[in-house]
């Protein structure tokens, strides 16, 4: 029971050092972050990110974060550019350069070659009288009084700092941006988002059987045709025209409230002027009108005219939710 009690006290100790440190942040929120939004947002070049060990791996994800939300970013690790990757850089862009001390080896190695190149600095560091932040135009301070870990040692509260400092630099960036959901969505294609944003009922409907019955198809042909194209249901015809539908749960209530059922056609059976969506129609609207009508699938029409149908296990498998 003790050391279960150790375990939760370590676990709460970190949460709540990272947490005050990350909410000391703020204090960091000043003119040379002001700054380096406003050169990132008139660069014709990219945001070149590099660090080395945790700090790399920090600047990993905030090159992804950057990349998603409309800032043009690549990671370039500390180590690999002063062993050839340094051609990565152009002479329009800026770097971004990620460390706690701001005095490793391979970073004083670096920084020289990049002020040859003239490229603006950025020093995101955690000891504003290092080598780093002294050599940069810029200073983003993610200083932590200690880290985490017990011993001072691994980075802990240090890398936190410099992950939330990354996002509120790509969140002012956005902002400034007046980047949307649906640009989000254009570098998001494969996600979620994405499909809410330009997926249509026309790019799923199509991979379905076209279940479809006359007004006097008797019950048998009804029941055959929604068992056998597997939507649970079938639309209801006349020239073409659709007039009606029919789901396996309309057969259901008809066969407990009916005595005698053989004699019944689908235009007895159908419910007419059903629900129905178009083609062009986005997957999100056609899902939220499933759910707002308690129903699961429905007819699709494509000039007018019916064409097949899409079913909510159609949707769920793209992710919409």
């Amino acid at each position: 029971m003790e050391e279960k009690k150790n375990i939760k006290e370590v676990a709460l100790k970190t949460i709540c050092q990272e947490a005050e440190a990350v909410a000391n942040v703020k204090n960091s929120i000043n003119n040379d972050f002001i700054h380096v939004v406003e050169k990132i947002l008139i660069s014709k070049g990219r945001v070149i990110v590099t660090g080395i060990g945790k700090s790399a791996n920090i600047g990993q994800k905030i090159v992804a974060t950057l990349n998603s939300t409309g800032t043009p970013s690549i990671f370039m690790h500390a180590a690999d550019a002063i062993h050839g990757d340094l051609g990565i850089i152009r002479d329009e862009d800026i770097v971004l350069c990620i460390s706690k001390s701001g005095e490793t080896p391979e970073i004083k190695v670096l920084i020289p070659l990049i002020k040859m190149r003239e490229n603006m600095l950025v020093a995101m560091v955690g000891n504003s009288s290092s080598y780093l932040a002294i050599q940069s135009d810029y200073i983003l301070d993610v200083t932590v009084d200690k880290e985490a870990c017990p011993n001072n040692l691994a980075p802990t509260t240090s890398t936190t700092v410099q992950l939330v400092m990354g996002d509120a630099l790509a969140m002012a960036l956005l902002q400034s941006r007046g980047f949307t959901a649906q640009d989000f969505a254009k570098f998001h294609p494969g996600g979620a988002l994405g499909k809410k944003m330009y997926l249509k009922v026309s790019d799923i409907y199509a991979r379905n059987e076209v279940p479809e019955v006359a007004m006097k198809d008797n019950i048998r042909t009804v029941i055959i045709e929604i068992s056998s194209k597997r939507l649970g249901a079938t639309a209801v015809l006349e020239n073409r025209e659709l007039k009606g539908f029919i789901t396996d749960g309309d057969l259901r209530r008809m066969m407990e409230s009916e005595k005698s059922v053989a004699h019944l056609t689908a235009e007895e059976i159908m419910t007419v002027n059903p629900k129905s969506v178009d083609e062009d129609t986005l997957v999100i609207d056609a899902l939220q009108l499933m759910r707002k009508n308690s129903i699961t699938q429905m007819p699709v029409l494509k000039d007018g005219k019916y064409a097949g149908i899409i079913h909510l296990h159609d949707i769920l498998k793209e992710g919409i939710l």
